[in-house]
């Protein structure tokens, strides 16, 4: 299976793709370039912050919610302009939010870890209704957030411990029982970065170091990968108008003398359709 450039900007840390359901367009970040990119047709788009952003989700058309490094923000795409939602370790000047997902209930997961990855700094939060609620704690850096078809499990990642975990939701989205090791990836090396469900339960995840995505079936066995051009691939989405399309973010941080294929976005033929990125209720 074969990839092209879908963005050739150079990203030190791309990260956070997923595809606007209504605007038909994909976003993505880089995270230390403390950018929001898009592209609208041929038009390259792009928005520039004051502080780290790393992940959003779409309330409406016009509304996006971002997660920075000090909170979640709601965020107007026509005019750039940005509000606070809620506070999110914003007294913590260490940390920084990292890869996040909207959830089937309208809730929003994020992750923070160390600017530095210190070890076990970071966690996992969940915004719903107003509040935010830690629900995994001491994670070095977070990453796989995503969900199942039915609603009914969270998977997510601490890439330093090279597994994916999944965790059994109840009925409107918390926590039920202990997380299961889903994916261990430590026997053969590979570090799990971001990840996306596809709309028959394959977990598809970005590996960093590894240069391609992987898919794991329901049960995590190994079902193919897919190379792309960068050496850090970050993070997967879904997305065209019949989300049988694919994007992956990758990123130059970390890479000595990086080459001009390393941070930029892929397009990869994923040979399965996706889920639609959930609405957040905000």
């Amino acid at each position: 299976m074969s990839h092209e450039t879908f963005d050739a900007r150079h990203c030190e840390l791309g990260e956070g793709p997923f595809w606007h359901p209504e605007r038909q367009q994909y976003f993505w970040f880089d995270i230390l370039g403390r950018r929001l990119l898009s592209r609208d047709g041929d038009a390259a788009l792009e928005w520039s912050f004051p502080e780290h952003a790393s992940a959003a989700g779409w309330i409406d058309r016009d509304t996006l919610l971002l997660a920075t490094e000090t909170g979640l923000r709601r965020f107007d795409i026509a005019s750039g302009a940005h509000e606070p939602i809620i506070a999110l370790e914003a007294e913590r000047t260490g940390t920084r939010s990292n890869d996040g997902r909207a959830d089937p209930m309208g809730g929003f997961w994020i992750g923070t870890m160390g600017k530095a990855a210190d070890h076990r700094q970071g966690a996992i939060y969940r915004f719903h209704r107003g509040a935010v609620e830690r629900v995994v704690p001491e994670v070095t850096i977070p990453n796989s957030i995503c969900f199942s078809p039915d609603g009914r499990s969270a998977y997510y990642a601490d890439t330093r411990r090279q597994r994916i975990w999944t965790q059994p939701l109840d009925a409107e989205g918390w926590p039920d029982g202990p997380a299961e090791v889903f994916v261990d990836l430590r026997g053969e090396g590979l570090n799990p970065d971001g990840s996306v469900v596809d709309a028959e339960g394959g977990l598809w995840n970005a590996q960093w170091g590894a240069g391609r995505v992987a898919r794991y079936l329901p049960d995590g066995s190994f079902d193919r990968a897919i190379a792309v051009g960068g050496r850090h691939a970050s993070c997967p989405a879904f997305g065209g108008p019949d989300l049988d399309q694919m994007i992956v973010t990758t990123a130059r941080e970390g890479i000595e003398s990086p080459d001009g294929h390393q941070g930029r976005v892929y397009r990869v033929d994923p040979g399965v359709r996706g889920q639609a990125e959930h609405r957040v209720v905000a």
